[in-house]
């Protein structure tokens, strides 16, 4: 079965399935004020997710037809409705979405909705919006300005119990006749919108539990150290999550952005803000189910239990047959330790139903108890002074709490968390803003996040240096950080090149992984690099592969002609997977222009973006696939829909063609230059 086919049948069989579970929420729409209109698009709706992907995969028509929609709402409405999502839940403005807007007329100055104070009894006239992510739904009242917008939270909590069980009911039909079928085409639209939420995962699901107690909510203070090589990133914040404790099985889930021994960072606070715990776990080969138990009375026994383990499945229970870590860890004047037994703990108020007993011995990851960075028999401080400011601050004080729902809908971006909080959520010693990269450089995005993943830095004198020239050298580490991947070739020495050169570590790497090649016997590490040049090495270090016509798909720059023909396929590849960025015209590739700091930090972001490795930038320079399959379509009259972007890794990445490499590509190692920092690294 084709991916068109299989996008097509999907569809109708949710539509098919709801027809009839759907035929009486209209008037219950009406009960509590969604207009007809708006019920009407929910109705045609599984979840966010397929709504946005629908739209987003739709033809041309489908997109005028949207824009007729929400041709006459204020751009101030719509700002006003997303700025506050934004604020309620930390998402960033760029992933919330307009799906629908009509006008109305409200019968008060609380625009009918209950409030504590006294509302005007004048006729206020507005608008009634929903807004939407990938994960959630939010519908929204505004008067005719946007100076007043409040959320519909009763109605916003129905469409989303509504589209959750509409969800469950279409996954059951789907499973039962397409399961095996959409897993082998799991390239396709189909696949690639059930993966955003239900797919495997390298991410986990946290769970906070208190078998005995009156503790009824608890704040969570989530952060990441992402695996580099054989150590370990600065701390990084991912938001601070608030748990209520009677419901029994409730939990938020972190996807994306995660790769297998990535340590994850939980320090636990009540109401009050009084520090209950700290707990750390690292990430398993396949998603990750964590459990934290709370004693009964945590402000005095500051002593957390930690069970956690793979949970293919995702149902929120380890698998069997497979290995459980259990452990406690305390803290005594917020210095932590984790403990080898429990012999010393009551352990019967950490008991919880479903999960095993409490063993005498804790059961640790190895990292954890091996090696320059175990954690066990060691006792640090639960805030160290190099920690991001928001990890020094109390919950609340300088980002919004985000409640943790009570149904499925709790899911998180961790890459979008970390940009979404990246000005106070990077250790107070990585620079993100420079002095020479204004609020509105058309890169600065890209530096920023490059900075604060720690994959570059600036210079010591607080500079970027934005449009200077790249050399090969700087490159190279620039790539040595970027991307770990495995050697296809082993690292030769270059006459140009000697051992106590600044870059020797990276350009031997960036050689042995496929990304730089040589001429001759040296490797002339001064030279500059070409923008073709550039995209040459990041499309052959990648190994990116594509589908359709190259001359279809390099139609989509003004320039194609000038391409040289041994790598216009390697071009076409990167045009395809949404890699590259033209500036300051998108549609001219401008191959020969000597590349800049500001363009490869660019390309290299896009590349991490390609593989999910990263939450995606968008940019009006970037050239997207949809763009480019636009430009296609004119030139060879192919139907849209029978051109579908594909995964941009080759079987054969990066180790002949046992595997793919990119998307398990994380920043690695690091050179210092005579001057102290490199421009492409530390």
């Amino acid at each position: 079965m084709n991916p068109c086919s299989l996008a097509h049948l999907s569809k109708v069989l949710v539509a098919a399935t709801f027809v009839a579970m759907f035929s009486p929420i209209a008037s219950a729409y009406e009960v509590s004020g969604l207009s007809t209109t708006v019920a009407e698009t929910l109705e045609n709706s599984a979840t966010p997710q397929l709504l946005l992907a629908d739209r987003d995969d739709d033809d041309d028509d489908d997109d005028d037809r949207d824009d007729d929609k929400k041709a006459k709402l204020p751009e101030s409405i719509k700002l006003a409705v997303l700025r506050d999502i934004s604020q309620r839940t930390g998402s960033k403005m760029s992933t919330l979405r307009v799906i629908q807007a009509k006008r109305q007329i409200w019968s008060d100055g609380c625009l009918g909705l209950k409030a504590e104070v006294n509302c005007t009894q004048a006729i206020v006239p507005g608008w009634q919006v929903v807004a939407a992510n990938t994960q959630q739904m939010w519908v929204y009242r505004t008067n005719e300005s946007g100076t007043v917008a409040k959320l519909d939270a009763g109605t916003t909590q129905y469409i989303m119990a509504s589209m959750v069980r509409k969800e469950t009911t279409s996954q059951q039909v789907i499973s039962s006749t397409q399961r095996q079928t959409v897993t082998a085409q799991n390239s396709t639209q189909v696949s690639a919108t059930s993966n955003s939420v239900k797919g495997k995962h390298k991410g986990f699901s946290l769970a906070i539990l208190q078998p005995s107690g009156n503790l009824s909510e608890v704040v969570t203070r989530v952060s990441l150290k992402g695996k580099r090589n054989k150590g370990y990133l600065k701390e990084r914040f991912l938001g601070d999550y608030k748990y209520k404790l009677q419901q029994k099985g409730k939990k938020a889930k972190f996807v994306k952005g995660i790769k297998p021994g990535d340590r994850v960072v939980v320090r636990l606070y009540d109401l009050q803000n009084r520090f209950l715990g700290y707990s750390e776990f690292e990430c398993l080969s396949e998603h990750t189910i964590v459990n934290l138990i709370l004693p009964a009375n945590p402000t005095q026994t500051q002593i957390i239990r930690t069970v956690y383990g793979v949970d293919t499945k995702e149902d929120g229970m380890i698998d069997a047959g497979t290995k459980t870590y259990d452990y406690f860890t305390q803290v005594s004047n917020q210095r932590v330790s984790f403990l080898n037994s429990s012999k010393a703990i009551n352990v019967s108020q950490f008991q919880v139903q479903g999960l095993s007993a409490v063993a005498a011995t804790s059961v640790y990851p190895t990292s954890f108890t091996t090696g320059e960075f175990a954690l066990v028999r060691q006792s640090f401080s639960a805030f160290s002074s190099g920690l991001p400011p928001v990890l020094k601050a109390a919950p609340g004080q300088l980002v919004q709490l985000i409640t943790v729902s009570d149904d499925s809908s709790s899911i998180y971006d961790v890459s979008q968390m970390m940009m979404n909080y990246r000005e106070v959520g990077v250790a107070s010693s990585i620079q993100t803003m420079f002095t020479d990269v204004s609020t509105n450089h058309w890169a600065k995005d890209f530096i920023s996040e490059l900075t604060a993943l720690e994959v570059l830095q600036g210079f010591p004198d607080g500079s970027f240096r934005p449009d200077e020239q790249v050399t090969r050298a700087q490159f190279a580490a620039m790539l040595s950080q970027a991307f770990q991947k495995v050697r296809v070739r082993s690292p030769i020495s270059f006459n140009d090149v000697s051992n106590r050169y600044w870059a020797y570590n990276a350009i031997r790497e960036a050689y042995a992984t496929g990304f730089l090649s040589n001429t001759g016997t040296n490797f002339n590490p001064t030279q500059s690099l070409s923008r073709l040049e550039v995209l040459v090495a990041i499309a052959r270090g990648l190994n990116y592969t594509f589908s359709g016509s190259t001359e279809t798909i390099l139609a989509a720059y003004t320039d194609a002609a000038s391409i040289r023909s041994d790598v216009r396929s390697a071009i076409a590849a990167l045009t395809e997977g949404g890699v590259i960025v033209n500036y300051p015209n998108v549609q001219s590739l401008n191959a020969d222009k000597v590349a800049t700091r500001a363009e490869v930090s660019a390309l290299i972001y896009r590349a991490l973006a390609s593989t999910g490795e990263v939450v995606d930038i968008s940019s009006q320079y970037a050239v997207e696939p949809t763009q480019q399959q636009t430009v296609a379509e004119e030139v060879s009259n192919t139907p849209m829909s029978s051109i579908k972007p594909r995964q941009n890794c080759n079987q054969g990445i990066g180790n002949g063609a046992e595997g793919c490499d990119p998307g398990n590509s994380r920043p690695h190692g690091g050179s210092n230059d005579e001057g102290g920092r490199t421009p492409g690294g530390r």
